[in-house]
Parts: structure tokens; sequence; C-alpha cells
């Protein structure tokens, strides 16, 4: 179960990238990060009067706010750089790092040992991130700046993973409510503090669709996190952070079978390499 989770929340990552980095392109990035967290708050309480919610603890509460500090770092950079134009570069980059530095710390600090066919799949799956949306950075100011928010995002979902990650299995939904709620705050401080002259992308900047598509990937976000926290009730931390981390995989396929994209060789060689990890991590 642990296994389907941490897929199910690479594909709501995915998709959640998708739809947001569409709405960053008609509306100012921020605004889209900011909705899309106002959405998940809403989709997580909602849900938590629908279900019996669990108690939590002070400290799953914090853990939580932590996570969400990180959640709204990596989404104000990653829609920034998306917003650019940079979806190719932004995302692989994020996907890399935000993966890479939770296995690192996890088996450094926290102990986990991997069985070595785990291994042999995370070592599998960091390249093949990296190549499913790997594309030639033109050397232009946006592209070399698109890095620096890729780097940035990864950071932010480096915290948000193994900030998540320290909650008790028992407290629900609540760290994830919580993580919202700090996600919108820490948002709002990266927008005056950095995006303070950031150009907005249309004369509408409330549009409909737009609207409906950054609470969409705020919504599916929201989603992600959750399905990425029951996970780790059955899965270590390394397994479920590598597996939710397989995002990148979800743009090329909405991109070959609603946008009409071709898929490069490197491209197709990452997506089959992160198939082939997938099984490797699963059987592990």
């Amino acid at each position: 179960m642990g296994i389907a989770l941490a897929l199910f929340s690479a594909v709501s990552y995915g998709v959640s990238d998708v739809i947001g980095g569409l709405a960053s392109r008609r509306i100012s990035f921020v605004r889209v990060a900011l909705i899309g967290q106002l959405g998940g708050l809403c989709a997580t309480g909602l849900i938590m009067l629908v279900i019996s919610s669990a108690s939590a603890e002070a400290a799953d509460l914090a853990w939580g706010a932590a996570s969400g500090i990180g959640t709204g770092l990596a989404m104000a950079f990653l829609f920034r750089g998306l917003s650019r134009g940079a979806m190719s570069v932004v995302v692989p980059i994020s996907a890399v790092g935000g993966v890479a530095l939770p296995v690192l710390v996890t088996v450094a600090l926290l102990g986990e040992r991997p069985p070595w066919l785990t291994w042999v799949g995370i070592l599998i799956a960091l390249p093949a991130l990296w190549l499913v949306s790997r594309s030639t950075i033109e050397d232009s100011p946006a592209s070399r700046a698109s890095v620096y928010d890729g780097l940035a995002a990864s950071g932010g979902i480096a915290v948000q993973y193994l900030c998540l990650a320290q909650a008790d299995s028992a407290s629900g939904l609540w760290p994830v409510l919580s993580g919202r709620a700090s996600a919108i705050a820490t948002i709002l401080i990266a927008a005056m503090l950095l995006l303070r002259h950031a150009p907005t992308r249309s004369t509408a900047p409330w549009s409909g669709s737009a609207f409906a598509l950054s609470i969409g990937a705020g919504v599916l976000a929201a989603t992600a996190l959750a399905a990425y926290l029951f996970a780790l009730r059955t899965e270590i931390v390394t397994v479920a952070v590598v597996l939710s981390s397989l995002y990148p995989v979800v743009p090329i396929i909405v991109g070959l079978l609603f946008l009409n994209e071709r898929l490069r060789r490197s491209q197709a060689l990452g997506l089959a390499a992160a198939l082939i990890a997938t099984v490797l991590i699963a059987v592990g």
C-alpha cells in the first residue's frame, strides 16, 4: 500500500506542476502559489470534516508547519521558474535535489538502511529524474535564472519531505493542514522580499481559468503530501521520497498524449529508467 500511495503522490505532484505551470504563464506566479495553497488548505479542512480526524500533538503540528515553510519556498521558486518558460530545466533540478538531500540525511543522520536492491533503484532513479525532463540550457539570463529557481525549489522540497516525515503516523492530516497555513505565510513573506518586482503575466490576473488552474494545482499538491504522509506508515522515508519524486515523468506523458509533444531520445531513456527504478524499489 505504501508503494502505491507514494506513486499516487508522484502522479498528483506531476499533474499539479502541469496545471500550475499553465496558470503561471497567465497570471503572476506568486498569485498561483498563494491561491494554490489557499485551495489546498480549504480542501484539507473539508476532508478532515468528512473523515474521522485523528488527534495531533503540538510536535506534529510544528513538524507540519516546518514542512509548509519548505512547501511555500518550493512553490514560489518553482512557479517563478515555470513562468519564465523553463519547465524542462526547473522540474528536473527541483526533483533531483528534492530527492537526493532527504536520502542523504535519512541515511547519514536517521540510520535508515535500505535493502541493496532498493539502493540500485535509487541510483537509477536519480539520473532518470534528470533525463526525463532534460533540455539544453540556452545561454540567456532567463535560462540561467531558472537554474537558480530550480535549486532553490529543490531545497524547499527537501525540507518539506524531511519535516513531514517526522510527524507521528497517528496524527492524520493535521500536519498537512498546519503545513498549508505556514506555506501561505511563507509565500506572502517571499512575495514581499523577493518577488516585489515580478511582472504580471496577464491583464486579467483574476481570470476564471487561471484561478481554477491555481486552485487545482494547490489541491493536487496537498493531496500528494497527504498520500506521501500515509505512505510513510508502511515505507521508510528513503523509499517514499524517491517514489514520490518521480513526478517529472507526468509532464512528459501529458505532453505526449494531450499536447502533441515529441519525446526526445534522452527523455525516452529517462522514462524507461524511471520505470525500472520503480520496480526495483518496490521489490526491494
